[in-house]
């Protein structure tokens, strides 16, 4: 073999942060040995792995072909690390989640998952579908929890739990008299909305196809607590998770608003590299995830 492990993860590292100084403090080495390493691994094959542009180093077309491989054979190389050193756990698991998942779904999750395996290192990075879908594929995470659905031949989906979005309002609006909201209802209200890029948003313009470009949109916010906290306040009406809204719904400080005609229901979706080595950890990932009871809609 004429590349090392350590030239590897040396390779995986720079490619993930784009700076030989950000993977050498990762791997705990000194920036001019991992310089060295990834020299040495281009100069014994001839080859260039990354395009240089100042300080920032960007993969180059070959770098791009072969970090699928490199990133499994890395992936394949810490697992057997793990199991020579005779520990009963599982190797580091990075997740992320989309806001609603991450706000109401992940903990229980999490808590199934660490109690199956209490020594188990898993960092969580919350944000929309969007992101989370490019974290995936530039292999910053192991799996994503996503709410949106993507059209994407290197991401592979997989379903876990169905959802449902409800439209809603506060105890005092007009529309919470209503015993059902109407086309013209839909038009004329003042809507307060998840941001374009998320899965949320994605299913309320699914939702509302026909009449969106007329819908009147107020507010465009990044959080279900803030799009709560707005329409509490009398600002508008808001479509989020019905999973989001169990607590306002039974309290009475927020009440649904029923839509006939339109449907609502969609699913959460697991998302991962389809060329990522799948080690225990995403493996069981997936197992518990899709045990999941399914959502009542």
């Amino acid at each position: 073999m004429r590349f090392t492990l350590r030239q590897l993860e040396v390779f995986v590292a720079v490619a993930r942060f784009e700076s030989v100084s950000r993977a050498a403090r990762e791997l705990g080495m000194s920036q001019s040995a991992a310089s060295g390493s990834l020299a040495d691994l281009e100069s014994q094959f001839d080859v260039q792995l990354f395009d240089r542009v100042g300080k920032r180093l960007t993969l180059s077309e070959l770098g791009r072909a072969v970090r699928p491989g490199a990133e499994a054979l890395d992936a394949q190389a810490r697992e057997l690390e793990t199991r020579l050193a005779n520990r009963d756990e599982l190797g580091p698991l990075r997740v992320g989640a989309t806001l609603s998942i991450g706000n109401y779904l992940l903990g229980p999750l999490l808590a199934r998952f660490l109690k199956s395996y209490p020594a188990a290192k898993v960092s969580v990075v919350i944000a929309n579908t969007a992101k989370i879908a490019r974290a995936v594929q530039n292999f910053e995470l192991d799996v994503g929890l996503i709410e949106g659905e993507l059209e994407d031949p290197e991401l592979e989906m997989t379903s876990f739990r169905r959802d449902e979005l409800s439209v809603f309002c506060a105890p005092e609006h007009p529309f919470a008299k209503l015993r059902k909201l109407g086309e013209a209802e839909l038009r004329s209200a003042r809507w307060i909305v998840r941001e374009p890029g998320s899965g949320t948003r994605q299913a309320f313009e699914h939702s509302m196809h026909g009449i969106l470009p007329e819908l009147q949109i107020l507010l465009e916010l990044q959080h279900t607590e803030a799009i709560k906290s707005a329409v509490k306040a009398g600002l508008g009406v808001g479509c989020v998770s019905r999973i989001a809204l169990t607590e306002e719904f039974n309290a009475g400080t927020l009440k649904p608003c029923r839509v006939p005609g339109r449907d609502f229901r969609r699913q959460f979706y697991l998302v991962v590299r389809r060329d990522k080595y799948r080690g225990p950890a995403i493996r069981e990932w997936f197992s518990l995830a899709r045990s999941m009871p399914a959502t009542k809609c």
